[in-house]
């Protein structure tokens, strides 16, 4: 009667040990951003989405006025960027913009009269 406790006790530990990787290890395919998603998002962060004419105009008008954040990837940055962009690379996940939000506000300085730009 042992015997058959202690290998029932085994067989359950292999196969939740089985399901738990199978489980964390599992390939999930994130959930594509939508616009409203982008607007929902800046609405509760407190940001102002601007177009891309906008940005073109003030960009034109006062390039120092305004400090352009490249969030792509440092390989994407270094393909191409705008002229006096600076990177910061985040990845596209809430979880990566939650661990870097400290770094970012330390990257970004003290000074609250900028106008920031990421893209």
């Amino acid at each position: 009667m042992q015997n058959k406790k202690t290998t029932f006790i085994a067989l359950a530990a292999v196969v939740l040990t089985v399901g738990a990787l199978w489980f964390t290890n599992r390939t999930v395919t994130p959930k594509q951003a939508t616009w409203d998603d982008v607007l929902v998002e800046a609405k509760a962060g407190g940001y102002k989405i601007i177009t891309t004419e906008e940005l073109a105009k003030r960009y034109q008008k006062n390039p120092e006025s305004i400090y352009l954040v490249d969030t792509r990837q440092e390989w994407e940055y270094r393909t191409g960027h705008l002229k006096g962009a600076a990177n910061f690379s985040i990845e596209p996940t809430w979880w990566s913009r939650w661990r870097s939000a400290s770094a970012l506000e330390t990257f970004l300085g003290p000074d609250k009269e900028r106008t920031f730009i990421f893209y």
